[in-house]
């Protein structure tokens, strides 16, 4: 097993345990303001435990509001409330499925063209043989380099 698969297959399982994103969509003004209120922390008590004035708390949440929110800032006032500031980054689907779908992608554009002169030879191939080509050709081009860019990928 190649070390990138190891990763993915690692990563997979952690990621198994980390509830959905929709499960954990910010409040609408935000986690900031929605902790501190729920607290009954003012904004300048807030600005007190952080070490900032009372208009920069305002200036955070907005912030926050409008995605412009630094990690550092938000850790730092996150530890002003006592939480934990919890940051990830969460694939849609498995990272094992992201891979193979990109390189099946890959691998139908590069069918693609051989496909096609096989065509204009009267050499077509039914659509389930393409379909085992294209598997074929994407396990093969999962493990190299150059999957994600838009140039030919590198053969090793």
């Amino acid at each position: 097993m190649q070390n990138s698969e190891l990763a993915r297959n690692r990563l997979d399982d952690r990621l198994k345990s980390i509830p959905s994103p929709g499960d954990l969509a910010r409040p609408h003004k935000g986690w900031i303001r929605a902790i501190r209120d729920a607290l009954g922390m003012s904004a300048s008590e807030l600005a007190s435990r952080v070490g900032v004035r009372q208009q920069t708390i305002s200036e955070i949440e907005r912030s926050e509001q409008h995605d412009t929110i630094r990690l550092k800032t938000l850790e730092s006032v996150a530890q002003a409330m006592n939480c934990q500031l919890v940051y990830a980054l969460i694939p849609d689907t498995t990272l094992e499925e992201i891979l193979m779908n990109q390189a099946r992608h890959r691998a139908i554009q590069h069918l693609e063209a051989i496909s096609q002169h096989s065509r204009l030879e009267d050499q077509a191939v039914s659509n389930k043989e393409l379909a085992d080509q294209i598997e074929e050709l994407a396990v093969l081009l999962a493990g190299r380099r150059g999957l994600w860019t838009e140039e030919p990928v590198a053969s090793q």
